[in-house]
């Protein structure tokens, strides 16, 4: 069975909704590191959030969601883009101790100062287009909570989403009640009274939804369970998978922002300059001459040395 992202609209009302199942992604994630319980719990949820919101970017692109944590977990990153490739990583205080069942304040928001970041990433920037970038508190008791309050505050869009995740799988629902008037008008003939009536049932289905049963359940089987009184209208599935764009190229031009004075130094160290890629563990190594090769010309120069040496 693929990763699998299924779309679904809710005929004749302004709701659409998404499910979303990930087992090969997460656990190529997964084998990279070896994170606690709660970490794999925390990550999984929001690689499966940024399948979810990311299915409908409307531009050829990324997003990339980030919680910058005060607690035993200084960072999550997930990166998705439009075609559902995927990478994941999180930095654990070393020798920290997590208990099983830490929740996210614990983990990422000890002192109230974890934050929530979430950046839109055009890959062909139109002219005057910019990068987006929204950063908010972590204003709730799980990523859920945290992604619906941003939406709602930054997009102005009713959203509700429910999340999973253990070591095996991580899944996901999310249902969006698009608007009737202002900006886009949804594809719905409901008054606005009918299309909230329509929103709060759909709601109502998904709080019915455990953690366990989530886990433990397939999308369409989920479909059938859920919305079996609604008319459902499915579109072709897509199939998220793990894509890593680190790069050589890249890394020389980290080394490059750091300057031609910091990278001596690190070299009068060391005969090599070591980098291990966070989200897929791509060892990088540059000696002097590579070092040397970076600083020669205006524009970073991409070095066709193997990735390592021995």
């Amino acid at each position: 069975m693929k990763d699998t992202l299924q779309k679904f609209m809710v005929d004749n009302a302004a709701v659409r909704g998404e499910l979303v199942e990930i087992s090969d992604t997460w656990q190529q994630v997964q084998a990279r590191r070896d994170y606690p319980a709660a970490v794999k719990t925390l990550l999984g949820e929001m690689l499966a959030a940024a399948a979810l919101l990311s299915a409908n970017l409307k531009f050829n692109g990324m997003i990339v969601m980030q919680i910058h944590g005060d607690g035993p977990v200084k960072l999550l990153v997930v990166e998705c883009d439009s075609e559902l490739h995927l990478r994941a990583t999180a930095k654990v205080v070393e020798d920290a101790v997590i208990a099983d069942d830490a929740t996210l304040g614990a983990l990422v928001n000890a002192t109230g100062n974890g934050r929530f970041v979430i950046t839109l990433d055009p890959r062909d920037k139109l002219p005057g287009q910019q990068t987006y970038q929204g950063i908010v508190p972590l204003d709730g008791d799980s990523v859920a909570t945290v992604i619906e309050n941003y939406m709602l505050r930054s997009e102005q869009l009713d959203t509700k989403l429910w999340l999973a995740a253990d070591g095996q799988v991580s899944r996901g629902l999310l249902l969006q009640k698009l608007p009737t008037e202002g900006g886009i008008a949804a594809p719905t003939a409901q008054p606005e009274d009918d299309a909230q009536e329509t929103w709060n049932r759909m709601v109502m289905l998904g709080n019915t939804l455990r953690a366990d049963e989530l886990l433990s359940t397939d999308i369409a089987t989920l479909m059938r369970r859920l919305f079996w009184e609604e008319t459902i209208r499915v579109f072709e599935p897509q199939n998220p998978q793990f894509r890593c764009t680190c790069s050589r190229e890249k890394v020389g031009n980290m080394l490059r922002m750091l300057g031609a004075e910091e990278v001596e130094d690190a070299l009068s160290q060391s005969e090599t300059l070591a980098v291990d890629c966070d989200f897929c563990g791509q060892h990088y190594e540059f000696d002097a001459v590579d070092c040397a090769q970076l600083f020669a010309t205006d524009t970073t120069v991409g070095i066709e040395a193997p990735a390592a040496r021995h």
